[in-house]
């Protein structure tokens, strides 16, 4: 799990970009070897959380994950701060990487 936050701009891609970095940081997955697979032969599901999930460029988001199979699933989450005088929106976004091997 990871997360991610544009401080100026309101950029929805640009926070869930930042989570899944922040997620990939926190994760280690060293059972390959055992199961004959390689980084290559992951599935992978990116979860992103933002206030406003239709305005994430999905392919951006997954194109920061390096290996496997990449889908990107935008929902309701996250967190919108608007400063004072409403001219500036600050975006955090969540973001959960879920990995699984076909059998």
């Amino acid at each position: 799990m990871g997360m991610g936050v544009d401080v100026h701009g309101g950029d929805y891609t640009k926070a869930a970009c930042r989570a899944v970095s922040d997620a990939l940081r926190h994760s280690s997955l060293n059972f390959f070897k055992a199961l004959g697979k390689s980084h290559n032969d992951m599935h992978i599901t990116v979860k992103i959380g933002v206030a406003e999930p239709d305005r994430v460029d999905c392919e951006q988001v997954a194109a920061q994950v390096p290996y496997g199979s990449v889908k990107v699933e935008p929902s309701m989450g996250g967190m919108d701060i608007d400063s004072a005088d409403g001219s500036d929106t600050l975006v955090i976004a969540n973001a959960g990487i879920l990995v699984h091997f076909e059998e």
